[in-house]
């Protein structure tokens, strides 16, 4: 083992603790913001109030800081690992086998002690969501892999090792399907939850012609509209939406969707 490599894992450390911090610094203003928004939500719907946008913001760089620490991490492994000694054959070989399963099964533990206090309030979050309907994006044939399909499914189990979610499409397939219920394993990134129905503070309040992701009525489908009535007076009001491709007669019907059943766009969607 070279002094230079020793220089090398202590730098990477440097590094890592430095994301920490700043990671620790976000997740501060992240919790201020959603104070701010919890007490005083109608202060998003004043002319030229950003928080909605510093808040994404925030959350952009706590993802972007917690992906930079796991690449850290991983390298930091990867390199005590070239320099641990394979250890002779017999007894003693043996013996640290032995270890390594010990390694093995604290791996899930040591994992978790690693990554930053955002994303295991994220983790606990994303596992809270078992027995509850979700907004999911499924690609369910090839033909539709160049399109974003998004159902309401119910979360069965989320693995916070793999970070996979495990969802049911509770609606039967088709005929040709047997007419069964579909099961899924989804990355996070392609879970969106909806509000709370008993917790209109979890809302976002949409303002008029802000595009969303709604389910359509009378389908468990959700399809990107428009808000119509952005201007709703309690954050349990329908919204007023019209739905893309949903021309009728040359114009755009204006239909009624629950507000626990609307969820911001996601950026890059596909329809």
């Amino acid at each position: 083992m070279s002094a230079a490599d020793i220089a090398g894992i202590l730098e990477k450390s440097k590094e890592l603790d430095q994301l920490r911090k700043e990671q620790e610094e976000v997740l501060i203003e992240i919790n201020k913001m959603h104070k701010k928004l919890q007490t005083t939500p109608e202060v998003v719907e004043k002319p030229g109030d950003n928080s909605l946008s510093k808040l994404k913001n925030l959350y952009v760089h706590a993802k972007d800081r917690s992906e930079r620490e796991v690449s850290v991490s991983n390298l930091l492994l990867s390199q005590l690992d070239a320099l641990l000694p394979s250890g002779p054959s017999g007894q003693p070989r043996r013996r640290m086998e032995g270890n390594e399963q010990k390694r093995k099964r604290m791996k899930p533990d040591s994992d978790i002690s690693r990554i930053s206090p955002a994303m295991r309030s994220q983790l606990e979050a994303h596992a809270s969501l078992k027995g509850e309907q979700v907004a999911a994006r499924v690609t369910v044939t090839q033909e539709d892999a160049d399109k974003d399909e998004w159902f309401v499914v119910k979360v069965m189990h989320f693995d916070k090792d793999t970070r996979e979610f495990e969802v049911l499409d509770e609606e039967p397939g088709d005929d040709e399907e047997g007419g069964v219920q579909r099961k899924y394993k989804l990355p996070m990134s392609a879970i969106i939850p909806f509000p709370k129905r008993n917790d209109p503070s979890s809302a976002i309040d949409f303002p008029t012609g802000r595009p969303v992701l709604a389910v359509y009525p009378g389908t468990t489908a959700l399809y990107k509209a428009t808000v119509v009535n952005g201007h709703r007076k309690r954050k349990t009001d329908d919204y007023l939406l019209e739905f893309d491709d949903d021309e009728e007669d040359g114009s755009l019907p204006q239909r009624t969707v629950p507000f626990h059943k609307v969820v911001a766009l996601p950026e890059g969607h596909r329809q």
